[in-house]
């Protein structure tokens, strides 16, 4: 009789580690969600969505929060009916632990060109729940032009050499040392590591590139708040959300510089960097949760 309860705990015992490990299959496999593959397809799905004016193609969860240059905005409206094509420049920030689809790109409107930062947050059951945009619009007399948006940006699709990545943790570090040097208005002071061929496009032109990174002449911008939008950890990739604060009228009466600016960050050192921006008015917040912890 004792024989046989044994054997029968022993079977239970062996059911419950069963069914615990499916558990913890199933809940790990729900974690991972998401992978690169899908979160690239969702921006695809996204492109063109936007491009045949149809946002009812996308697969949206029950209900999606939509935001445009920092305030609420309506799936449909806006940039949804004016664009004209998809000029072709993309470049996309897969944060697989967040699920953030993330992206730098380029559309027609009309003669004018559009930077358009978006980040799609995708639930557990692969759907969007939320939109953050920020656009500008570049006119053919704008003072920037697209330049460097012809192709991929210089080194920021290339691989990461052999013992070179970082954690994600470190990955933010590094790249929170630059809104650092913006805040005291000196990147040697801060400690930001550039890379001797480390160059920065801002809304599609370089503005300063090598020992440049250094020497150019920044104001102060002590006011600066950043925020994590997403982490690229497989491409070595780290977006900010910036609004760079109260600077006398530096971007205009009233207004902030606000922009998504993207990191290539290995081996310590900052190596690209891509920034779409707008100026807005200084109160304007990002209104998303910072994806990892910001120190301010």
């Amino acid at each position: 009789m004792l024989l046989q309860i044994c054997s029968r705990s022993l079977k239970t015992l062996i059911l419950m580690g069963s069914i615990a490990a499916s558990t913890l299959t199933s809940h790990t496999a729900l974690a991972q969600g998401c992978d690169r593959t899908c979160l690239a397809d969702l921006m695809t799905q996204y492109v063109d969505a936007l491009v045949a004016h149809d946002h009812t193609r996308l697969p949206l969860a029950a209900e999606v929060k939509f935001t445009v240059d920092g305030e609420a905005g309506k799936l449909g409206e806006g940039l949804w009916t004016t664009v004209t094509g998809n000029q072709g420049f993309r470049q996309d920030y897969l944060d697989v632990k967040q699920q953030v689809a993330a992206a730098h790109l380029v559309f027609n409107e009309g003669e004018n060109h559009v930077l358009l930062s978006a980040l799609l947050h995708v639930d557990a059951d692969s759907k969007i729940s939320g939109i953050e945009t920020l656009i500008q619009r570049l006119t053919p007399t704008s003072r920037f032009q697209p330049r460097e948006l012809g192709g991929p940006i210089r080194g920021m699709n290339d691989p990461i050499p052999a013992g070179e990545k970082l954690s994600r943790a470190n990955m933010i570090k590094i790249a929170l040392t630059y809104p650092e040097g913006l805040r005291i208005g000196n990147f040697t002071d801060a400690g930001t590591p550039f890379a001797a061929e480390t160059y920065r496009v801002e809304n599609g032109m370089i503005m300063a590139e090598g020992p440049g990174m250094y020497t150019q002449n920044i104001i102060m911008h002590p006011g600066i708040v950043a925020s994590v939008a997403a982490v690229d950890e497989e491409n070595g990739t780290v977006l900010l959300w910036m609004n760079f604060g109260h600077t006398g009228d530096s971007y205009g009466v009233g207004n902030a510089l606000v922009t998504y600016e993207a990191f290539k960050v290995w081996g310590n050192q900052i190596h690209a960097i891509n920034a779409f921006f707008i100026g807005l008015p200084i109160s304007r917040s990002r209104f998303w949760p910072s994806s990892d912890p910001v120190r301010h």
